[in-house]
């Protein structure tokens, strides 16, 4: 069965940092591209940040570029989103999504959510 579990959200002040990780475990065969997404009360969730398979191609929200950056660690099997310049507009639950090879077709996994919380 395969899971993904996040670590590293909590409460932080504006202007601080914080680094999400998000671990990838089970019976899997391989990992297509990765991405974070985030949900605020009252909106739709949203893709944050997303990195190809390899990790050679990056995508971000518009709102986040130049304060957040997402990478891969195929080795670990995990993805990681450092956040910079932390707003309190970032409040939200954070996602990490995956794109899984089991046997041969991709399915989409999700993590349970991080809850994130910026004070202003």
């Amino acid at each position: 069965q395969v899971q993904l579990v996040e670590s590293g959200g909590g409460l932080v002040q504006a202007g601080g940092s914080l680094r999400l990780s998000c671990v990838v475990s089970g019976s899997i065969f391989s990992i297509g591209a990765m991405g974070w997404y985030r949900q605020a009360p009252g909106k739709q969730r949203e893709l944050v940040a997303a990195v190809s398979t390899g990790g050679r191609r990056t995508r971000y929200a518009d709102s986040v570029k130049g304060r957040f950056t997402i990478s891969r660690d195929d080795a670990k099997n995990t993805v990681s989103l450092q956040m910079d310049s932390l707003k309190s507009e970032d409040t939200a639950v954070y996602y990490c999504n995956a794109e899984i090879f089991v046997r041969g077709n991709p399915s989409d996994y999700w993590g349970q959510g991080t809850q994130v919380t910026v004070s202003s």
